[in-house]
């Protein structure tokens, strides 16, 4: 019965991130990451052989939910964004928000210390970098060999935004030149565009993280406050603008009301995180 409620709720969490994944500006690992959902992800990918069985059904739980979710939502939410840009826009900034107190809860830091404010600048400096890179960066119109490795390269970049927080796919995307050309190839599922992108994206994810799951073990606090700067970074590429008018108390109850909505998501997963650790405490004591 637990394996049955975990697989529902891996299938729910993945399909929130699989919704928000091609939303501009906003990235499918803090969603991962506010949902509570980042840290087994990572693992199941960098450590898959050692439990290939449960390693398998997540992977599977949690890709067919978020392609689910990316097919059926990502349309109209960005429907809803071109109609209502700044609610939209000042929602995600609330959502984003809420889940930084369980990202600095997960580095260990019981004050902030300087630091901890360097790692936090040094990620949102990177995030901030990548405004500064020119559109249409591996944008190619030829076929053959030449249009299957720069898909296949657009792939491995794409995986970095895919696996870092903060990290927006669609941007990575629209800095490839890559954009228009995937959300046409999803929605007429053009198979032969997407392999090899879908290729370059496994090698990426395959690539990463091993060394992020080792990074995040080892160095937990400077990784988790530079993932933490990430995230934070990210609200820049999402903030829409000040509101006026009748926006204004649209925007700030919406803001409001996503903070609160995944600040108290990532609470009640923070304390089903616990009640496991006591679980598995009270099962090796026994």
């Amino acid at each position: 019965m637990k394996d049955k409620k975990d697989g529902i709720l891996t299938a729910a969490k993945a399909l929130v991130v699989g919704s928000t994944m091609l939303v501009p500006g906003v990235s499918g690992g803090s969603m991962a990451m506010i949902l509570g959902i980042y840290d087994r992800l990572i693992q199941s990918v960098s450590s898959f052989f050692k439990n290939i069985k449960g390693n398998l059904i997540f992977l599977t739980e949690f890709v067919i939910a978020a392609l689910f979710g990316m097919f059926l939502f990502a349309k109209p939410l960005e429907a809803l964004i071109g109609a209502y840009e700044k609610p939209m826009m000042y929602f995600f900034i609330g959502v984003v928000l809420g889940g930084c107190p369980l990202i600095f809860k997960e580095a260990g830091m019981s004050r902030i210390s300087w630091k901890a404010i360097v790692y936090l600048a040094l990620g949102a400096a990177v995030v901030t970098s990548l405004t500064f890179l020119p559109e249409n960066l591996f944008s190619a119109t030829s076929g053959g060999v030449e249009g299957f490795l720069i898909q296949f390269f657009g792939g491995i970049v794409i995986s970095i935004a895919l696996i870092l927080p903060g990290i927006s796919v669609t941007y990575m995307l629209l800095v490839l030149g890559l954009y228009q050309g995937v959300l046409s190839a999803i929605g007429s599922l053009d198979i032969l565009y997407l392999l090899p992108l879908a290729l370059g994206l496994v090698a990426g994810i395959l690539l990463l993280t091993k060394a992020l799951e080792g990074a995040m073990k080892h160095f937990p606090q400077p990784t988790y406050m530079i993932i933490l700067g990430f995230v934070l970074g990210s609200v820049g590429q999402v903030f829409p603008g000040l509101p006026t008018g009748g926006e204004i108390p649209v925007c700030i109850l919406l803001a409001a009301a996503g903070f609160v909505l995944i600040y108290f998501i990532s609470k009640l997963e923070e304390r089903k995180t616990g009640n496991e650790t006591m679980e598995a405490s009270d099962a090796v004591e026994s």
